[in-house]
């Protein structure tokens, strides 16, 4: 179960590699195949946070968890021109924040900062994507499509998409466009208080209240009324353009659209009002209402790339990209990764990302929106906030693939780790890598 607040929560258009010297295809005799032989990647990643602005409880309380993250990914080539890839993976994660969907589990006392041991506090999400891409025999075309689903208890999604590739000027020009359309389903859980207020259901009545004893307002009456949409539908589409304007320098730009509609709240998460006054049972600050946003949502973003070739053991990699939405939120980022070739073999990447955004319209701290309102969100996702990121990758590459495996040949390993933190006090850290194997 996840803070879905975004498709796209990363917009990005990713060109990767360098050219040092035109190459021409001849098509009249021997045509290379796009790709040589099966190739496999293992991949798995470790990731943790920490914080004190949990949207779960309102924007108070621990953002702790922990994921783990092994994925596996297999490209095949079907014949000279085409490639078959198939990416699995599933997710695995404990998370004290989600835990408090239901905080009254009967072990200790119940508490915003204090983990809860019930089923929502681990899930599994599993994904499945395959992509079909077909290059024409100058393979200065390229024609792509996907499919993709996903599922975790409490949602699933199914997408589709495709994309072309044209490549121009002896293959230093490069435009691509790409969309994709997502539609995903809600099977909604509200918070533990908030369900004896659904339909049907027997309010101060129920067993929960009957169980425990409601201190301060004990006239508990929650602003409370389950979502008639259980859907959310996101279409988006991307523009490319890469150039290599010389032997040593390279530039892209990027323009995405996504547009969302549907169920765009977590219906989960919880706010509190500033103008009704508080009831608990324990430590545990009854929801007055839970999040709600617009039930439609536009996002744009422009960014671009710019690698140098400042000589043969350093790259020099910059990325910067503006968004923005209609919900209020405007943001930077930018970012630069120094490739610095060790040997022939080893690479050692550090890199720093920079990253600040405005605040939403909607979104305000623990117990400061007014009941009048129309939309409101504790969500510190959606809040103002400046973030930074620290990363060091280490890769090891033989194109020899020397190294066996019974069958499979050894043809990349990557371990990176990345050290994330906003000035909210929100940190966290990520430990992946991963093994390429050739057949």
């Amino acid at each position: 179960m996840r803070n879905v607040i975004t498709i796209a929560g990363v917009l990005f258009f990713c060109v990767s590699g360098f050219s040092q010297e035109n190459i021409q295809d001849d098509t009249s005799g021997y045509k290379k195949r796009v790709l040589e032989s099966t190739e496999i990647d293992f991949l798995a990643g470790y990731y943790t946070q920490d914080g004190d602005n949990a949207a779960v409880t309102g924007g108070r309380g621990t953002e702790k968890l922990t994921d783990i993250n092994p994925t596996i990914v297999i490209a095949v080539p079907l014949n000279d021109d085409d490639v078959l890839k198939i990416d699995a993976g599933v997710s695995a994660y404990s998370s004290a924040s989600s835990s408090k969907i239901n905080p009254f589990d009967g072990k200790g006392k119940a508490d915003p900062f204090v983990a809860s041991s019930g089923a929502s506090s681990k899930d599994v999400w599993a994904n499945f994507t395959g992509s079909y891409s077909h290059h024409s025999d100058d393979r200065n075309k390229i024609w792509s499509g996907k499919f993709s689903v996903s599922n975790e208890f409490d949602y699933s999604s199914i997408g589709v998409g495709g994309s072309f590739t044209r490549l121009f000027n002896d293959k230093n020009t490069e435009f691509s466009l790409d969309g994709n359309v997502y539609f995903d389903s809600w099977k909604p859980l509200y918070p533990k208080e908030l369900q004896s207020f659904d339909d049907g259901g027997s309010g101060l009545n129920s067993s929960l209240f009957n169980q425990y004893t409601i201190t301060g307002n004990t006239n508990y009456d929650p602003l409370f009324t389950p979502f008639n949409s259980k859907t959310r539908n996101s279409y988006s589409i991307g523009l490319g353009f890469s150039q290599i304007l010389s032997k040593r320098m390279q530039v892209s730009l990027a323009l995405d659209i996504v547009r969302q509609s549907g169920l765009l709240s977590t219906p989960f998460q919880r706010v509190y009002f500033a103008d009704i006054d508080n009831s608990y049972i324990e430590n545990f600050h009854l929801a007055d209402a839970v999040e709600q946003l617009p039930d439609n949502r536009l996002k744009l973003a422009f960014g671009g790339r710019l690698n140098y070739y400042v000589n043969e053991w350093l790259v020099v990699r910059t990325f910067y990209r503006y968004y923005t939405d209609d919900w209020g939120i405007a943001s930077n980022t930018a970012s630069i990764t120094l490739p610095v070739k060790i040997t022939d073999r080893f690479t050692l990447s550090p890199s720093y990302r920079f990253y600040n955004q405005s605040e939403a319209d909607y979104f305000a701290p623990y117990e400061q929106h007014q009941s009048s309102e129309n939309y409101y969100t504790s969500d510190y996702d959606l809040s103002m906030f400046t973030a930074h990121q620290y990363g060091m990758q280490l890769s090891y590459t033989d194109i020899f693939t020397k190294f066996h495996i019974m069958r499979l040949k050894l043809k990349n390993v990557d371990l990176k780790i990345n050290q994330y933190q906003r000035d909210s006090g929100f940190k966290a850290v990520l430990i992946a890598g991963g093994l390429k194997f050739v057949l």
